[in-house]
């Protein structure tokens, strides 16, 4: 028992939407660092990192909606545009989906299935420039 609500919480609670009285599918999931406030930590994938299929079959930018991840959303359809590509990239904002794919930071890059990038907002030639590193 503590005096006046002070105390130590359990790590279980710190994360409980209602201060540990609902049950634990309920439990609000922590969102990915996001590149708006500088703190994300980045990764770009190289040729190394990525199996490089037949062609280019999908495009995904995966963000919390904000300014940075609509960026690169916006930059990811010029590029796939100048390359001739027929589709345009998905904007993923799910953050159950965001987080099926490990990404710790956002706005993230997925080509192919692949996470390519985490973190950092490229603009349109640096996101051609990338797909062709990639070999695609």
């Amino acid at each position: 028992m503590s005096l006046f609500g002070f105390g130590k919480k359990k790590e279980e609670d710190a994360a409980c939407c209602c201060s540990g009285t609902c049950e634990p599918e309920k439990k609000v999931q922590k969102e990915p660092a996001c590149a708006c406030n500088g703190s994300a930590e980045t990764y770009e994938a190289d040729k190394g990192n990525i199996k490089t299929e037949t062609g280019l079959s999908s495009v995904k930018v995966l963000g919390s909606g904000c300014k940075s991840c609509h960026t690169l959303l916006v930059n990811t359809n010029e590029a796939l545009k100048s390359m001739s590509v027929p589709f345009e990239a998905e904007y993923v904002t799910d953050m159950t989906q965001v987080a099926s794919y490990g990404v710790m930071s956002t706005p993230a890059l997925v080509v192919n299935e692949k996470v390519v990038s985490m973190g950092k907002v490229y603009n349109a030639a640096e996101v051609e420039k990338l797909l062709h590193k990639l070999g695609y």
